[in-house]
């Protein structure tokens, strides 16, 4: 019993020690392009049905906030790439939908609205 409570304890504690937090850049950069989904008023589709831009923001952070408790997200498009571009309980992708244009894959919308956030003049950028 005591050598199974010295491996859990030892398992959780690498576990842990393994796990750092995503950088404040990162980070600010990931949360910026989740507010450009939620206020484009595009919808987001998650397992077949479609969900507001608000309600996808919810879950993607709440995407980030598991993936950052397995280890260190590097980078935005490592995010976009891990948590953002399908489900992880179906593997479906992951689609955003804008008006009445067709339905694209979120990694897509994301990358390319990702180089708006990047741009030097963003704020005349289009959802």
């Amino acid at each position: 019993m005591k050598r199974l409570f010295i491996a859990s304890f030892t398992s959780l504690w690498c576990l842990l020690a393994t796990a750092a937090p995503t950088s404040a850049p990162v980070r600010v950069e990931i949360e910026t392009l989740l507010t450009k989904l939620q206020a484009s008023g595009c919808q987001f589709n998650r397992n077949g049905s479609w969900y507001s831009g608000s309600e996808a923001k919810a879950h993607l952070l709440r995407k980030l906030e598991y993936v950052e408790g397995k280890g260190t997200v590097q980078s935005t498009e490592h995010f976009i790439e891990v948590a953002a571009s399908k489900s992880s309980f179906s593997g479906r992708a992951y689609q955003v939908r804008c008006g009445g244009q067709a339905p694209v894959a979120s990694q897509v919308w994301l990358i390319q609205q990702l180089a708006f956030v990047r741009a030097p003049t963003s704020s005349t950028a289009k959802p």
